[in-house]
């Protein structure tokens, strides 16, 4: 990471860009990253589902703004030290699944498959979409996908 500028952590909105620095760890950042969401998702989770979502559906948009301005602070495009949008994809991962601990792993561990393998529409959106958007919408699309193999899981696996 050290080919890329060092963040300022004394600017709010870089250190939630990357994760109140988790996104600084040296190897797998975004792993790193989508791990210091679930604190934030466990205090979440304890929310009714209507308030849940609304923070959620905030912080994907906030991130939007958020992204793009630590992008441009740094000038680099999708900096691999920004986390925020793990943060968000984790998030809508676990939307409406048991906050219970093997729920949890699941729903970290399938989102960061298909965050990482980024299978259509994922890939496509993440080589083509730019600006915060463009950093956020990937991990928005992974965390859709990883919400709805959580939920065909929990129908069809008879709660694993």
């Amino acid at each position: 990471m050290s080919a890329h500028p060092s963040p300022k952590l004394t600017d709010p909105v870089q250190l939630l860009a990357f994760g109140f620095g988790s996104g600084l760890a040296p190897k797998a950042p975004g792993t790193v990253g989508t791990l210091a969401a679930l604190p934030l998702y466990w205090l979440m989770a304890s929310q009714p589902l209507w308030i849940y979502s609304l923070i959620v559906i905030a912080a994907a948009l906030l991130g939007i703004w958020i992204c793009d301005r630590a992008s441009a602070a740094l000038k680099v495009h999708d900096h691999p030290g920004i986390v925020w949008d793990e943060f968000v994809g984790v998030w809508i991962a676990l939307w409406a699944v048991p906050a219970e601990p093997l729920w949890i792993v699941a729903g970290f561990l399938v989102f960061r498959v298909f965050d990482i393998v980024k299978p259509w529409p994922i890939g496509w959106l993440d080589q083509h979409a730019r600006g915060g958007f463009g950093i956020m919408i990937d991990d928005i699309v992974a965390g859709v996908l990883a919400c709805l193999t959580l939920h065909l899981a929990l129908t069809f696996g008879g709660g694993l």
